[in-house]
């Protein structure tokens, strides 16, 4: 799982009218798609979920903090959750990872039927008592669409999301990534109207990935005529983070009475981690110990 050139890059355009990121996350999506086994349609929605969380998780300010995407549809991938940070750190999982779904009317994978129509919750944990939620009906369940609306909606930030997966034919990850640009409140018209102009000639993440395009090329088309400047760039990973301590602190949450329950039983009861599958063991002893 080591650096597999996965990384975000941050710019910004027209005199700080525009602010934009890019990240390529071929690498990130393929460790976890090994990780959870995800069949193609799963591989890309999820994708897109954990290229979207890492970009939204490097515009938060704090070291800190943390940020929770939660996608809740009533389609056969049930729901998504992605957690990333503020150093490019990121993770997930689909309830139902093995969908198998046929190809939509353009050919592609059918993510928007794959997540069903419902909602996405977008949780900030800022190191305030009470954590900030934004919550929105999904759009397309398309995943970008969906972002672009909440940041419009619940943040009232004018953006534009585009995120991509393009799957190899034994169905590994061939190209990830995505961007998002944002309207400051002083952006000019003609400001705005040059970049739906070069949204407009804009194809497709995928493709221009595919072409061999870096995130700092995909951003001087997206930006072209706005005078664009790379603020910084920062690597972009897969990372668990679990330990037993973190898994025992959610087992001690459940209660006492169900945990009594499982020391009656005198097993040692086995508690997976839904971000990368691995599985702590608790013996009965333990378990006691715990009330």
């Amino acid at each position: 799982m080591e650096g597999r050139g996965d990384y975000i890059v941050r710019a910004m355009a027209a005199e700080t009218q525009i602010r934009a990121f890019a990240a390529t996350t071929r690498g990130l999506v393929e460790d976890m798609r090994e990780i959870h086994n995800t069949s193609p349609v799963v591989s890309a929605a999820l994708g897109r979920l954990l290229t979207g969380g890492a970009m939204m998780g490097a515009m938060m300010k704090g070291d800190e903090d943390l940020l929770t995407l939660q996608v809740i549809g009533d389609g056969p991938v049930g729901g998504m959750t992605v957690t990333a940070d503020a150093h490019g750190y990121v993770k997930g999982y689909a309830n139902a990872p093995q969908v198998i779904l046929p190809a939509n009317a353009q050919g592609k994978l059918d993510v928007g039927r794959a997540v069903g129509s419902g909602s996405l919750r977008v949780i900030k944990d800022m190191g305030l008592k009470e954590p900030y939620v934004g919550q929105t009906m999904l759009q397309t369940g398309e995943i970008a669409e969906d972002l672009t609306y909440y940041f419009a909606v619940s943040e009232q930030v004018p953006s534009s999301v585009g995120l991509g997966v393009l799957m190899e034919g034994d169905n590994t990850v061939k190209q990830a990534g995505g961007f998002i640009l944002q309207l400051m409140p002083f952006a000019e018209e003609a400001t705005v109207a040059r970049l739906e102009e070069n949204l407009q000639k804009f194809r497709s993440v995928t493709s221009v990935l595919e072409e061999g395009n870096s995130p700092e090329q995909m951003l001087e088309m997206l930006l072209d005529g706005l005078s664009m400047q790379v603020v910084d760039t920062m690597e972009t990973k897969y990372r668990c983070g679990c330990s037993k301590q973190r898994v025992e602190r959610a087992v001690a949450s459940i209660g006492k009475k169900d945990i009594e329950e499982m020391i009656a039983e005198g097993k040692d009861i086995e508690v997976g981690c839904h971000f990368c599958n691995k599985k702590y063991i608790f013996s009965v002893e333990e378990l006691k110990k715990l009330i």
